[in-house]
């Protein structure tokens, strides 16, 4: 049986794409990139927001009439009837968490102890810590598609580690929906910096990065851990979505300006090179022009090397559902681009800021238009969401390599340096 994996939405999601193309591999199915060659073709969809669900259905109805289709992940977790009736070729619907079940349904025979499948480049992986997210925010409809949070055990998290630094993976991507908070539900109190130390241990991990950080869970003896840490880099992705205190309190974020102020001010005092990302909302239903001014000044002030932007969608059964949707969408797109507009500027001096410096980095592979010229990651540099280097070198490089390169000139969001 040829089989075609489609994944959707986030990190998260890619994750649970790999443990699924390691089931279906073991089980005896030959994985193929081409969906024209497939004989089935299975989807792992996303339902975060409107624009996420639209290209999970677009997709769908891309394959569903010319080939045997089965679709999974969150938005048939959260539509599943709504879907069955409305695309009735799809041969099958699969929530999150369900891979056992599509082997069963194919007739495939699962097995036991399977590794998952890698299909990002071999510099970097995704670990995924926990599932699911205990918070109540206005907006989100997480908890209703993932559910509780649920941590993992360390000992599981640390084994499936040092399989990927097995397969040569330099860099730990530590993902889940609410990262700071993991270990509260097994261990009775935060255990992230507990489960860092074990990882710190894995032979061949060169670099440790925190993804998912919800701010009111970020302690004072984490920023400490990482400042003395030889393999968790400076680097804080953490989503505020707002500074307005009164947006704030709508969307139940448990924080205020305040609060924001003094955390950043810590953060730069305990790691002063810290990189930090944010996300933001804009087009909340009770953000006004001057909740939205405030947020653009406070940009302006250029905490941030890296903003995400979401202009906000209405999710049904969420809190803020009741709120409506007063801000029509055109003024959601134009407060959008016009924090990135300003973003852009302070990112592109934060890597004028660079240009001279000596610095590790990750070589990921080559460039995507010609193949040829080799990229890589410093640390203030994530994968996929943030801004590459192009590397100069005479000699060959291989992913997967951390060289030493000085940082020789400075793009809007990217960055050329030479290899010494």
């Amino acid at each position: 049986m040829k089989v075609g994996v489609i994944s959707l939405g986030c990190a998260k999601n890619l994750v649970d794409t790999e443990v699924l193309l390691g089931k279906l591999k073991s089980s005896g199915a030959v994985i193929v990139s081409d969906p024209k060659k497939a004989d089935v073709i299975i989807i792992n969809t996303c339902s975060f927001i409107e624009p996420a669900k639209a290209e999970s259905i677009d997709t769908i109805l891309e394959f569903a009439e010319k080939k045997k289709v089965i679709v999974m992940g969150c938005l048939v977790q959260r539509y599943k009837e709504e879907l069955q009736k409305e695309i009735p070729e799809v041969s099958a619907y699969f929530g999150t968490e369900s891979w056992d079940s599509i082997l069963e349904f194919l007739r495939l025979k699962p097995k036991e102890d399977i590794k998952r499948i890698l299909t990002t480049p071999k510099s970097y992986a995704y670990l995924k810590i926990s599932e699911g997210c205990n918070r109540l925010c206005s907006f989100c409809a997480i908890p209703i598609i993932r559910g509780r949070h649920r941590s993992r055990p360390i000992e599981e998290i640390v084994e499936e580690a040092k399989y990927l630094a097995d397969q040569g993976v330099k860099e730990l991507c530590i993902v889940s929906q609410d990262t700071a908070y993991y270990g509260r539900d097994i261990y009775g109190k935060a255990h992230l910096i507990k489960l860092l130390q074990e990882l710190e241990k894995v032979q061949g991990v060169k670099w440790i990065r925190l993804l998912y950080l919800y701010p009111t869970e970020v302690e004072d003896g984490l920023l400490y851990y990482m400042a003395d840490s030889e393999k968790v880099i400076p680097y804080l992705d953490i989503p505020l979505q707002h500074i307005s205190t009164d947006v704030l309190k709508s969307m139940r974020r448990g924080y205020d300006e305040n609060f924001v102020r003094k955390f950043l001010d810590k953060v730069m005092k305990v790691l002063p090179h810290a990189v930090l990302r944010t996300t933001f909302i804009v087009g909340y239903p009770s953000e006004t022009a001057q909740d939205f001014q405030k947020l653009l000044d406070f940009v302006q002030e250029g905490h941030f090397h890296w903003v995400g932007v979401f202009t906000y969608y209405q999710e049904e059964n969420t809190h803020a559902y009741a709120l409506g949707d007063p801000i029509p969408m055109q003024e959601k797109e134009n407060r959008k681009e016009e924090l990135l507009r300003v973003q852009k500027d302070i990112t592109y001096k934060k890597n004028l800021d660079l240009v001279g410096k000596t610095l590790d980095l990750l070589v990921d592979g080559f460039d995507e238009e010609l193949g040829i010229v080799p990229v890589g990651r410093i640390y203030a540099q994530a994968p996929e969401v943030d801004g590459i280097t192009y590397i100069e070198a005479e000699k060959q490089l291989k992913p997967g390599e951390v060289i030493t390169v000085k940082i020789t000139q400075a793009k809007d969001y990217d960055l050329v340096a030479q290899c010494l």
